[in-house]
């Protein structure tokens, strides 16, 4: 049985998180007793002197953004992964006193959508373009050969999609907001948007629906995802996208594989069911 370790979850602010529901449920499945899971608000400005008050006790931690660029001065290393986004949202301290870097998030995304059955598509869309949209780009460099849509609605933004798509060896077309309902068609369809802002794009969901990965889970579904599902198309959600990197985190943090997927996600469901 692996020694009791700490682990947290690192953002500012830091808002309703399901992070330490799934790694608490994971630890208990795993017989890890005493293994702890709690939340920090930290901001950027106080990440380093956070690092500094942190012991050997310190199996790793989850960060949201925009802790996830933040951090990376502070690590020993980082994996492509994360270095092909500038993002980290897992650290791992090693038993030689190591801090490396991951993303989780990237891998976690492609997870989703294959169990899902979205294992490859010719072709997507991703609605948005803020810090969620460049790892479902690195997810979509890995499962679509084609073009894919980015929906946006500046021109900064545009100019930074095509910087991570030529970084990330995609074929970006960039397309209007304005013009956000041709999205719908596609293959698969990424939305990275904020609650609400998809809402008036359900009256143009298609009779005969592809895919849809959400990554909002709470409200959830959201109105787009709910109208989605009526009509058939399958239906990826936020909850589904958090399970999968919370379980490869796990898997990092404990050195145990597999994580209990099914678990955690139960766990998950039950804390957005109770509020």
């Amino acid at each position: 049985m692996a020694a009791p370790r700490r682990a947290a979850v690192l953002g500012s602010p830091i808002a309703h998180s399901l992070s330490p529901v799934l790694h608490r449920t994971a630890y208990q499945e795993l017989g890890l007793t005493g293994w702890t899971y709690d939340r920090f608000e930290v901001d950027e400005a106080g990440l380093p002197g956070f690092f500094e008050t942190l012991g050997a006790e310190w199996a790793g931690l989850s960060l949201t953004m925009p802790l996830k660029r933040a951090v990376i001065p502070l690590l020993d290393e980082i994996s492509e992964t994360a270095a092909s986004v500038d993002a980290v949202n897992t650290v791992v301290f090693t038993e030689d006193g190591r801090r490396t870097g991951d993303n989780t998030d990237i891998p976690g995304i492609v997870a989703a959508l294959r169990e899902h059955g979205v294992d490859k598509v010719e072709a997507a869309a991703i609605l948005g373009a803020g810090a969620t949209a460049s790892s479902a780009l690195a997810a979509l460099a890995r499962i679509c050969p084609g073009e894919i849509a980015v929906y946006v609605r500046s021109e900064a933004r545009a100019a930074e999609m095509r910087q991570w798509a030529e970084r990330l060896g995609v074929s970006v077309r960039i397309a209007d907001w304005a013009d956000a309902e041709q999205a719908l068609r596609a293959p698969l369809v990424i939305s990275t948007t904020p609650a609400g802002v998809t809402d008036a794009l359900a009256r143009s969901v298609p009779e005969r629906p592809a895919a849809l990965f959400d990554v909002l889970y709470d409200p959830w579904p959201t109105v787009l995802a709910a109208r989605w599902s009526a009509y058939g198309g399958a239906v990826v959600s936020g909850l589904d996208l958090l399970v999968h990197q919370a379980v490869l985190q796990v898997e990092q943090m404990t050195g145990l594989a597999p994580a209990p997927l099914d678990a955690m996600r139960k766990a998950g469901e039950r804390a957005l069911a109770d509020g």
